[in-house]
């Protein structure tokens, strides 16, 4: 049962009035007296996106006390144990935080601007309190920050992009590998910064050795998130995937092009930053391999709970209308934190992945932080935007035991707007999961897309696409990835001497 089904008095009554018409209003606060308690706001058109720039609009009028009261609801009874039933409940309070945010952005009233962030800053600090400075830097201030939002949006350099890449020593290799194609070979001239919990994560050492790979391009840039967010709900010195969100969000690049540290690309990162639907949405994500279908009925049953308006990019998945098993290949995220919208559906897949819910929920029903991304962006009412395709694999011909012509590896491959091969996940080694293969390199030259999956029952075997059309790497390709390659094996010699 809804927590507001409790509400029985006439400020309870206000509350959820005052959801209503926030939600649905996504509104532009204008002017009024100072002293005036009410507010007009300039509600969209139906259809319309709650951006700055639409010109259609009426006006409306709201209480600003009603915004206080339910700012004031949702402090005192924050998202709390057990998780699984209330993903949803959270995107709309994040939903209602989206348009505070947009308001407070458009709004020219000083005094309406303060309400919102008063409003803002109070259900941020009860929801997600990592966004407080970690204790160590709190004890050189007076006090915790009564504004982490602002503080954090503030941090982020205007009109600024980058790449970010969490790593540890464990993946240093792979992240060493990545750095030196995209400064040597595809000659990137965008900052990368490098994200670590730690240095126990991440050794001085061996960040030391990533500095040397910077090439012609920007110096690398560290971040070490446990200065940044409070970890006492993350625990991200063991958290694995966890860190990635977090990374995302306290860099102080605007838009963001986050990458594992086992990311190939095959093109420039550059090119990201222009995609369509990047440029249009704020978030570009890539599709995982249509694998499993109807083989997790709890999981999609759970979705569908939390989910109740799935947006036009969730009717049109194949994942949510025929139940494959998942939508997700994290490798690779592209976010415009500038936009409230994005900002708030990474605030979603941030508590995603905070210690309870991950060990109680995320990582539990799904596989690591991989469905949290798409999640928290729908969730939330960012809009995002999909790869057109599925994954797609680069590999090598092969002919099964059906003799069915195929391209088999152990990689996800993904295209771009115009259907060229952009990046893939798992390395430059060609079996990064097997033992014995450590130091194998071979370049692919063939790819497959939009055809059927024949997974391997283990992880370090690998996967095949058959019934497509087997495609041919073009030259740039091959060089690219045989500069790469031989990038790397230089790379190797610097990372075992560590």
């Amino acid at each position: 049962m809804s927590q507001f089904a409790g509400i029985r008095s006439q400020r309870g009554f206000r509350i959820i009035f005052a959801a209503v018409a926030v939600i649905f209003a996504l509104s532009i606060f204008m002017l009024l007296p100072p002293a005036s308690t009410t507010t007009k706001v300039l509600g969209f058109g139906q259809g319309q996106k709650p951006t700055t720039q639409s010109s259609s609009v009426e006006a409306i009028t709201i209480d600003t006390s009603l915004i206080t009261d339910l700012s004031q609801y949702f402090a005192d009874y924050p998202i709390q144990k057990p998780f699984k039933e209330k993903f949803g409940e959270l995107g709309r309070r994040n939903r209602v935080l989206r348009d505070w945010l947009i308001q407070v952005e458009t709004s020219q009233d000083s005094t309406t601007k303060s309400i919102l962030r008063n409003a803002i800053e109070e259900v941020a600090i009860a929801q997600y309190p990592f966004l407080q400075p970690p204790k160590q830097t709190q004890s050189h201030q007076s006090r915790s920050s009564r504004h982490p939002v602002q503080d954090l949006r503030a941090s982020f350099e205007p009109d600024s992009a980058g790449i970010v890449i969490p790593t540890s020593d464990h993946t240093l290799r792979y992240a060493a590998h990545l750095i030196a194609s995209l400064r040597s070979v595809l000659n990137s001239t965008l900052p990368i910064q490098v994200v670590y919990a730690g240095d126990d994560d991440l050794s001085p050492t061996n960040r030391d050795h990533l500095l040397t790979l910077a090439a012609s391009g920007p110096a690398i840039t560290f971040l070490n998130i446990l200065t940044v967010f409070d970890d006492t709900t993350l625990k991200l010195e063991t958290g694995g995937w966890a860190i990635k969100p977090f990374a995302a969000l306290a860099s102080p690049f605007e838009k963001v092009i986050l990458a594992d540290a086992d990311a190939v690309f095959l093109q420039p990162p550059e090119a990201l930053l222009q995609h369509d639907a990047f440029v249009n949405k704020g978030a570009l994500l890539f599709h995982d391999r249509l694998l499993w279908k109807h083989a997790f009925e709890g999981r999609h049953e759970w979705w569908r709970d939390q989910i109740r308006r799935p947006s036009k990019e969730m009717d049109a998945s194949l994942v949510w209308t025929e139940d494959y098993a998942e939508e997700a290949d994290s490798g690779l995220v592209v976010l415009d934190k500038s936009r409230p919208d994005t900002f708030m559906g990474l605030l979603h897949i941030c508590w995603q992945n905070t210690y309870d819910v991950r060990e109680e929920t995320t990582y539990k029903i799904t596989y690591g932080d991989k469905e949290s991304w798409w999640l928290g962006l729908e969730l939330a009412g960012a809009e995002y935007e999909f790869s057109k395709h599925y994954g797609g694999v680069v590999g090598w011909e092969n002919v099964d035991d059906k003799e069915r012509l195929g391209v088999c590896s152990f990689v996800i491959a993904h295209v771009d707007a115009k259907g060229r091969l952009l990046w893939y996940n798992g390395s430059l080694l060609k079996n990064k999961g097997q033992v014995g293969m450590e130091d194998v390199y071979e370049v692919p030259d063939k790819w497959m897309i939009d055809a059927e999956w024949v997974k391997g029952a283990r992880k370090q075997d690998h996967s095949c696409m058959v019934g497509g059309e087997v495609r041919e790497l073009t030259r740039d390709e091959l060089d690219v990835l045989q500069r790469s390659i031989a990038a790397a094996r230089q790379v190797d010699t610097l990372v075992r001497t560590s």
